[in-house]
C-alpha cells in the first residue's frame, strides 16, 4: 500500500485504494432515527458491531432485542456535557472502536432575536459542544490504538448560509471549524477526519424544526423568515436526498484509505456547495490588491 500522500483530504470520495473490509466497530451518536438510525441497521446487517446512543431507550428497544450482543445502547442527551465523557468510556470498554460517527443534531430555525436563551444554549450545546466533548473523550482511546476514524456528520449549512437559521449555522460552520482543524491535528497519529455535508434528505429533520421555531417576530412577517414554518411543512418541498443511499455513502467512506476530508452528499447540496463558494472565492481574489495596504512597508 502506498505511502498516504500530503495532500490526502483531496482525493475523490471513490478511491482505488481500499482497506480489505473486515468487521468493524462503530459509536454512532443518536441512532433512534434519521441517518444514525440508518447506518446502524446497515452496519448491523453487514455483522459490524454498534455501540449507539440515544435520548430514549425504548425508541431502539425492539433493534436492541435483534442485533443484541452486536448492539449496545446508552442513553445520552448530548447538551447535557458532563455526561459524555462516561458514555464514551463506557463504550470503549467493550472494545476497540474503529469509527467514531457525531451524528445527533437538531435545526433550530428562526429570526436570532425571537429565539431565547435557552434555545440558543441547548442548540449550541448539542450541535457543537456535544460532538467536540465526544471527539475529546474517544481522542484518548483512538491514540491508544494507534488508529480509527472521526466522522461529524455537518450539513451544507456548514458552509452555506440561509436566512432564519442563524443558530444552527452557527452551530454547522463551529463544528467545520473544529474538525477541519482536528483533522490536521490528529492526522500524525494515524486517526482521520471525514466532515458529512448533506443535502435535504426525507427524515424527520423539517418535520422536528418546524416544531422548534423561535417565537414571532412582527417586523420580519413578510420576509423570508416570516414564511419559514409555511415552507419547512409544504408537502411539494420534498427532499430528493435518500436517508438510506446517504448512509451507505458513510459507511463507505470508511471503508476508504484516503477518504476525503469532506463528504459532499446530494445534488442539492452539490449545486449550493459550488455556487456559495465560488461566489466567496471571487470576493476574496477581489480584495487581494487592497489587502496588502495594511501590511508594513517593506524595508527599502
Amino acid at each position: 500500500m502506498p505511502n498516504q500522500p500530503a495532500n490526502y483530504h483531496e482525493l475523490p470520495v471513490l478511491s482505488t485504494l481500499r482497506k480489505e473490509k473486515v468487521m468493524k466497530s462503530w459509536f454512532i451518536t443518536g441512532i433512534s432515527s434519521g441517518l444514525g438510525r440508518a447506518m446502524a441497521e446497515q452496519l448491523l446487517k453487514r455483522g459490524d458491531r454498534v455501540f449507539g446512543t440515544v435520548r430514549n431507550l425504548d425508541i431502539v428497544a425492539e433493534l436492541v432485542a435483534e442485533h443484541a450482543p452486536r448492539l449496545s445502547v446508552a442513553q445520552l442527551d448530548l447538551s447535557e456535557t458532563d455526561a459524555i465523557r462516561a458514555v464514551v468510556d463506557s463504550g470503549f470498554s467493550e472494545g476497540k472502536i474503529d469509527v467514531v460517527v457525531n451524528n445527533a443534531g437538531y435545526g433550530l430555525f428562526g429570526a436570532a432575536e425571537g429565539l431565547t436563551g435557552d434555545q440558543i444554549r441547548h442548540q449550541i450545546d448539542t450541535n457543537l459542544v456535544g460532538p467536540i466533548e465526544v471527539a475529546r473523550a474517544a481522542l484518548p482511546h483512538l491514540r491508544q490504538q494507534g488508529y480509527g476514524r472521526l466522522i461529524a456528520i455537518s450539513s451544507y449549512g456548514g458552509q452555506a448560509t440561509h436566512p432564519g437559521a442563524s443558530l444552527y449555522h452557527a452551530s454547522k460552520w463551529g463544528l467545520e471549524g473544529f474538525f477541519d482543524s482536528l483533522s490536521q491535528e490528529i492526522a500524525p497519529l494515524g486517526i482521520g477526519v471525514t466532515i458529512v455535508e448533506p443535502g435535504a434528505s426525507r427524515t424527520s429533520f423539517r418535520s422536528t424544526a418546524s416544531e422548534r421555531l423561535g417565537a414571532g417576530v412582527e417586523a420580519y412577517n413578510e420576509t423570508p423568515i416570516g414564511h419559514l414554518q409555511a415552507v419547512l411543512t409544504d408537502p411539494a418541498r420534498t427532499p430528493n436526498g435518500d436517508p438510506e443511499r446517504m448512509a451507505a455513502a458513510i459507511i463507505s467512506s470508511a471503508d476508504e484509505e484516503q477518504a476525503p476530508l469532506r463528504l459532499v452528499l446530494g445534488s442539492d447540496a452539490q449545486a449550493i456547495l459550488d455556487r456559495v463558494l465560488s461566489q466567496r472565492l471571487e470576493a476574496v481574489r477581489a480584495q487581494s490588491a487592497t489587502a496588502a495596504e495594511t501590511d508594513f512597508p517593506k524595508a527599502g
